[in-house]
């Protein structure tokens, strides 16, 4: 099957980058209806499709008269303020020419982190497709933060195909793959096909991401490990060869390396920020990571940050190796008086695990 499965999935998110979409700091309208063409093409042929297109802050540079991506947080705000609304304005333009409707569907990370707003946005979007509209994610840069200065779409599309069940994962960017160190160098090898993350440790992922964007190839590839993992093929392209890409001629593939996980078990995974941390000694390690038990008092020697009951922790071993994620059932304050006591020497309402198995994911 291999590329095979690239050409023939059911449910397809396409990642756009900022730099595949721009010319000279303003959105150039021939790129984008050339991405808009062959997504159109896909649809009408019975396929779904999302597409995850960055580009609302390079889209604002020109208008706001800026000679390049700003530095500061609230240019940056600014500049996605006005190029959100370009860019949404375009791609409806250009997908009505196929008598296609499109939807504006804007996430922060905080909607991902937090559970009901994960599902809501899982809602939203399947509601999008049954209705036979083309969603279009972007993160909300105009109210994020961190994201903005950190963060990128290449994630978000990884996150998104697990949300939506996608059959593969389509990065495309201003490269036309992946290589063993940067294109056109001597020894730069192009690499055509991934069977597992592990064949990347010689890999030169350092380069950045363009003048316009925030992402790089790292990003891409940690992309990529998210999606496999999770049993979704992903083809890495150029977005002037979309058309390969979508018939899984052209650019790099990752073989799936993985079965589709739980829902909530690939949100605490993969989605959410560890509020703090929580240190189990050995006979504790061994017991929740072999024998996938829920962690009690006794087996936690400390513990580090400010939490609630509820929120995502990372639970670490004796070396400060972080060796499993989940879902505390204490707040923060009041965990030290229970360190290391038997769940039998507790008073009543501290006889609870500090984190249930059920809500437990090893990393």
């Amino acid at each position: 099957m291999s590329r095979a499965r690239v050409a023939g999935a059911a449910r397809t998110v396409v990642k756009v980058g900022s730099s595949s979409l721009t010319s000279r700091g303003q959105l150039d309208p021939a790129r984008l209806d050339l991405i808009v063409e062959a997504l159109a093409a896909r649809h009408l042929a019975g396929q779904q499709v999302v597409l995850v297109s960055s580009g609302a802050i390079a889209a604002g540079i020109g208008p706001l008269g800026l000679k390049a991506r700003p530095r500061d947080l609230a240019t940056q705000q600014a500049a996605a303020s006005v190029g959100q609304l370009l860019l949404a304005e375009r791609y409806a333009a250009s997908f009505a020419r196929y008598g296609l409707t499109v939807g504006q569907v804007l996430l922060t990370a905080d909607d991902l982190h937090r559970r009901g707003h994960y599902r809501n946005a899982d809602s939203t979007l399947e509601r999008l497709l049954a209705l036979g509209v083309i969603p279009i994610v972007n993160e909300n840069d105009t109210v994020a933060t961190h994201e903005i200065r950190f963060g990128d779409n290449d994630r978000l599309a990884a996150l998104v195909a697990h949300l939506v069940h996608a059959d593969a994962l389509v990065l495309l960017s201003d490269v036309d793959g992946l290589y063993t160190g940067q294109p056109g160098r001597p020894g730069s090898e192009f690499v055509a096909e991934v069977t597992s993350m592990a064949e990347l440790a010689e890999v030169d992922v350092s380069r950045s991401g363009s003048h316009v964007g925030s992402g790089g190839m790292a990003t891409k590839i940690d992309a990529a490990a998210i999606a496999t993992s999770e049993g979704i093929s992903v083809l890495l392209a150029a977005t002037s060869s979309i058309d390969a890409a979508l018939a899984g001629t052209a650019g790099t593939y990752f073989h799936p390396a993985g079965d589709r996980s739980a829902s909530r078990l690939f949100w605490l995974r993969h989605a959410t920020t560890p509020r703090g941390r929580v240190a189990l000694d050995a006979g504790a390690v061994a017991a929740v990571i072999g024998r996938r038990m829920s962690l009690l008092p006794a087996g936690v020697t400390g513990v580090e940050g400010e939490f609630y009951s509820g929120e995502p922790v990372e639970l670490v071993d004796p070396d400060g190796l972080a060796v499993a994620r989940g879902l505390v059932g204490y707040d923060a304050a009041d965990l030290p008086a229970l360190l290391g006591r038997k769940t039998a020497d507790l008073p009543a309402e501290f006889r609870r695990e500090v984190v249930h198995r059920d809500d437990l994911v090893v990393l």
